[in-house]
């Protein structure tokens, strides 16, 4: 490979594993998504710890995590025993998968435990601190209030991607009969 394009590639693969903390992922997962992204053959797990940077275990951990994200795909070769991939390229995709990953898990019980966390606030009788009691009550109806926004934001961000996978047939037939 060209030393310039190996040196784009090994920049984005840094950027990769930085970004891919933002999103609450390991380095790691972020730097081997990096790799399978931006190769355009599949990738064996072998090349992936060689590339990545990153230990054999570590990376059947992270592309198993990714592969149930819908960030990569696994694939196989005829004849060959090993397990290779090829990155998801569609952004929105991925974004829509996360999202819907993220909503399952982390957000459904973070929503619970704040609606809980309020219930218990408001059935305090006769608080010690009314002072704090009420401060307790709006600060978590306001966290209550951001989840469920954030919640129905996910959900209409969903609805509309469905709606633009879904419209894409109907366009391109109406492209076809305009020609």
């Amino acid at each position: 490979m060209d030393d310039e394009l190996q040196i784009a590639k090994e920049n984005f693969i840094q950027g990769m594993s930085r970004i891919g903390s933002f999103w609450g992922f390991s380095k790691a997962m972020g730097a081997i998504y990096g790799v399978i992204y931006l190769s355009p053959d599949l990738v064996s797990l072998d090349e992936l710890v060689k590339q990545a940077g990153v230990s054999k275990g570590a990376v059947s951990t992270n592309v198993r995590t990714l592969e149930r994200l819908g960030m990569v795909h696994k694939k196989m070769k005829l004849g060959d025993r090993k397990d290779y991939y090829t990155a998801e390229a569609d952004m929105w995709k991925i974004v829509r998968g996360v999202l819907k990953e993220r909503e399952k898990t982390e957000f459904g019980l973070a929503l619970d435990t704040v609606g809980e966390s309020l219930d218990m606030v408001k059935t305090v009788t006769n608080p010690v601190d009314p002072e704090l009691n009420d401060f307790y009550k709006e600060r978590l109806k306001g966290m209550e209030s951001f989840f469920n926004s954030l919640d129905n934001m996910v959900t209409a961000f969903t609805a509309l991607d469905n709606l633009r996978v879904s419209a894409l047939p109907s366009l391109f037939k109406k492209t076809m009969n305009n020609e």
